[in-house]
């Protein structure tokens, strides 16, 4: 049975190792380089979880996917509440509603901080995120044609955007 739960430093390691799987997988994210949880300690602790919170899946103890809520635009005032989110699922665990409960999870929780808007960026391959997003009333609110190059193959990002509140 999957658990959802606030991320704990202790699951850093295996929240990277997810990340860099979708880097080596190509088109789940615009990094094109692998990183060492080291680095990504300010990240995670920047993510205060009573306002921007690291959720991360579990079963049987082993982290089957995570999200992200982070600020949009920090510092700038009048985008307060619009946050953007970020998930990433295990490779052994796609196709099994990790997503969807994640992003259930994080719906339901930007909703009690009281945030009004939620959006994610994605490349636009990632045909399964737009699967995913458009099935909980996300809507392609933006495109940016051919801003990621991936060793000569040029691909789009798009923003999917949802109003909470």
């Amino acid at each position: 049975m999957n658990q959802i739960r606030n991320a704990k430093p202790e699951d850093l390691e295996a929240i990277v190792n997810i990340y860099n799987y979708a880097i080596r997988s190509k088109f789940e994210t615009a990094d094109t380089e692998e990183i060492k949880w080291q680095e990504r300690i300010p990240w995670f602790n920047d993510h205060d979880p009573a306002k921007f919170p690291i959720f991360v899946c579990v079963q049987n103890e082993v982290i089957t996917g995570w999200l992200s809520i982070s600020p949009y635009r920090p510092g700038r005032h009048a985008l307060r509440f619009t946050m953007e989110i970020s998930y990433y699922v295990h490779p052994d665990f796609k196709r099994k509603g990790i997503g969807n409960k994640l992003l259930e999870h994080g719906i339901a929780e930007s909703k009690n901080l009281q945030y009004k808007t939620l959006f994610a960026i994605i490349l636009e391959k990632n045909e399964a995120s737009i699967e995913l997003l458009s099935k909980y009333g996300f809507q392609q609110w933006a495109h940016l044609p051919a801003v990621a190059d991936f060793d000569g193959i040029e691909c789009g990002q798009v923003y999917y955007g949802l109003k909470i509140a």
